[in-house]
């Protein structure tokens, strides 16, 4: 009847600036494609270069790097018969737009620019992007000579413009167009388009993916149609994890879902669809004509069929239910992934770890345990490229990982640096889950370079700073405690360095940074202590959802040492002992809760609160536990420290990025790092609130 379409949307593990294994990719998902059927095959945005090139956008290279493999696209026999919808940077009458390029059969069908730019959270696309804000307007784009030698046209249509098949319309949205209150999905539903494709580089937050599934069951709830998603996957070169999760949805169902998390680097997704869905589901719901004006979308014809004529006994996929991932199992997966990426491209032969037998340290050597239980299971699932990769990293072309604390320990060292304020219990913590996720372990003391240190300092000026515990002020206090801190910092990487080389064995180790987003949010950390490292998995993620994801690897990796690390208090152990027991602990230390920063830090950067409208929300939210003047307190508190520390932001270890609360400085979270602390007009304005309730 010619009817039903086999259609194929994709998530690629592209590389930012890496034109060689970008195509690759592209070239991989396009066969797969076609050997399932499929007519139509989309990829994530721009998949040609990759979504995270930043300031490489503005140089000529970047785009002459595009043409390039475009043209070796154009020329491929695999993409023969298909239509192919990539991605790529292009510069219009000396304007540079974010595109889709269609072709087929060696010929360019049109170029469609992205119309809403994403300019929030990690996205920045205004500074390297114009939107194209014309409206239904289509121009002629002249081609390089590089293109015309191949597809012999000298122009081709680029602008706000759609494809029609011998059979049906296909219409182009662009990531955040999707998210955008005036989706042109709208207006092209109304005008007969059939089938929605969505180019998608859309990172991971914990308890995100619903709200993507939402949006892509929605656009076609609404007026029925196709829903194609593409999504970049893995980490492209920087602190974000791009999740999956390609999908297609027919009249606001779901028929097919990639997975959000994977070591694959090339995943398709096809599905069959019955067009005569669609125009049903629009007879009933739809008349645009009568109840809507709209201008018609500018239709570029191509002579080619989706669906064939002996298409009756072809199965159509049916709906399905989504399955999403408990924050815990989101946790588990999307950091280990993103490790994984980072590891087998920078040419490290593993990682390194200061493990403290705190929650923290200890949640990060989990992310790596499970990082090495994704990669045994892609080897006995038959993944050359994680084999080929693996065997890269520990230097044996022959090694096949089967266990995960076998690769562990080829990997994956740990270290437990004691002084002379750590307990008994932290160490035997640290040592006990080390032997139960496989690392290499080690135990050493630092006491006799922070000797060294302080003898130093004492025989140049002739004093000698004491703990508060044995009557030194807060100065000397916080000096003594930095000191212990910065000098794991410069061992870690000293082993990090030496340690494989120690052994004979070839390679330097990654160093892994433990601080979690509401420390770095406070800045109750060392600046250039053990927070300083390579990379850190958890810097995204609250404290209290570490706690949760480490009950979670006691059921779901049998790690038993982590229950006696959650039972214990939270602690920095740099003060001296208490009768061989830990005095201090970070929540008083930081005056505050870390259930009560998790919220704080929420209304600072989701609700954009300064101290005074912070103040007017808590004083609702906390009538149960605080009385109006210690929430007062409680925020002054926060602000006053957060103020003071916000410079270690600036030189903070780039982190997995997880939380939409996050302080990272680097383009999340932009503030000052030198503040007025004293906040005089913004404190006064609670002051005065507060004298108004009580008089």
């Amino acid at each position: 009847m010619g009817r039903k379409v086999i259609l194929a949307t994709c998530s690629l593990n592209q590389w930012a600036i890496d034109f060689d294994g970008n195509l690759e990719r592209i070239l991989r998902s396009i066969a797969i494609a076609k050997s399932q059927g499929a007519k139509y095959r989309l990829g994530p945005e721009l998949d040609i270069c990759g979504y995270g090139c930043a300031d490489h956008f503005y140089e000529s290279d970047t785009l002459l790097h595009c043409f390039q493999v475009l043209r070796k696209l154009l020329e491929s026999p695999v993409t023969q018969d298909i239509i192919c919808d990539v991605g790529m940077p292009i510069m219009h009458h000396n304007v540079r737009y974010n595109c889709r390029v269609i072709f087929l059969n060696g010929k360019i069908l049109l170029i469609r620019p992205k119309m809403l730019l994403a300019n929030n959270g990690n996205n920045r696309e205004f500074r390297w992007f114009s939107p194209w804000n014309k409206l239904r307007h289509v121009e002629e784009y002249f081609l390089p000579r590089m293109i015309q030698d191949v597809t012999e046209q000298d122009t081709v249509p680029f602008g706000d413009c759609v494809l029609s098949t011998k059979d049906t319309c296909i219409g182009s949205e662009i990531c955040a167009e999707l998210w955008n209150p005036r989706s042109p999905h709208v207006d092209m539903g109304l005008d007969g388009v059939e089938i929605f494709t969505n180019s998608s580089a859309s990172y991971h937050e914990l308890r995100k993916a619903d709200h993507r599934v939402n949006l892509v069951k929605s656009a076609t709830t609404k007026s029925g149609g196709i829903y194609m998603f593409a999504n970049q996957k893995g980490c492209d070169g920087d602190r974000l994890y791009y999740d999956g999760c390609a999908m297609v949805a027919v009249n606001g169902d779901i028929v097919a879902q990639g997975r959000q998390f994977s070591l694959d680097d090339v995943e398709v997704v096809t599905a069959t669809l019955d067009l005569e869905d669609v125009r049903s589901y629009r007879g009933e719901h739809c008349h645009p004509h009568v109840e809507y004006e709209h201008k018609p979308c500018h239709r570029v014809k191509v002579d080619f069929s989706l669906s064939d004529c002996e298409d009756v006994y072809l199965p159509t996929h049916q709906p399905i239910e989504w399955q999403f991932h408990t924050p815990e199992e989101e946790i588990s997966l999307g950091p280990a992934c993103w490790l994984w990426d980072y590891l087998r491209r920078s040419g490290q032969a593993g990682f390194l770890l200061p493990l403290s037998g705190g929650v923290d340290s200890s949640s990060t050597a989990c992310i790596v345990y499970s990082m090495c239980v994704l990669v045994c299971q892609a080897v006995r699932d038959g993944n050359s490229q994680v084999l080929e990769d693996v065997q890269r990293v520990v230097s044996d072309v022959s090694y096949t990982p089967l266990d995960p604390r076998e690769l562990c320990g080829r990997i994956f060292t740990t270290c437990y640096m004691a002084s002379e304020n750590s307990s008994e219990e932290t160490r035997n913590r640290a040592k006990e889950l080390a032997s139960q996720v496989g690392s290499s372990h080690m135990n050493l003391n630092i006491d006799m370079a922070v000797k060294g240190m302080l003898g130093i300092f004492s025989m140049v000026t002739g004093k000698c700073p004491q703990f508060r515990a044995n009557g030194g002020s807060t100065r000397e206090n916080l000096a003594l405690q930095n000191v212990q801190a910065r000098i794991r910092m410069i061992l870690a990487y000293l082993f990090a360095q030496l340690s494989h080389w120690a052994v004979g064995k070839p390679g330097g180790l990654l160093v892994l940074g433990s601080a979690n987003v509401d420390e770095s949010l406070t800045g109750y950390f060392t600046k250039y202590d053990c927070s300083s490292a390579d990379i850190n998995p958890i810097g995204g993620i609250s404290k209290t959802d570490l706690k949760s994801f480490l009950q979670y690897c006691v059921e779901q990796f049998q790690l038993t040492a982590l229950k006696s690390i959650m039972a214990a208090p939270p602690t920095a152990e740099l003060e001296p002992l208490t009768d061989g027991q830990v005095s201090q602990t970070d929540e008083s230390d930081m005056g505050m809760t870390y259930s009560e920063l998790s919220v704080i830090g929420r209304l600072r950067k989701i609700s954009k609160c300064g101290p005074y409208s912070m103040f007017c929300k808590l004083i609702h939210m906390w009538r149960e536990a605080l009385s109006p003047l210690q929430v007062a307190a409680k925020v002054k508190h926060f602000f006053q420290m957060y103020s003071v520390n916000r410079h270690k932001m600036t030189t903070v270890t780039p982190s997995y990025h997880a939380e939409s609360y996050g302080p990272d400085d680097n383009r999340f979270d932009l503030r000052p790092f030198l503040y007025n602390t004293r906040w005089s007009w913004q404190f006064r304005a609670i002051d005065n609130q507060m004298h108004k309730m009580f008089h």
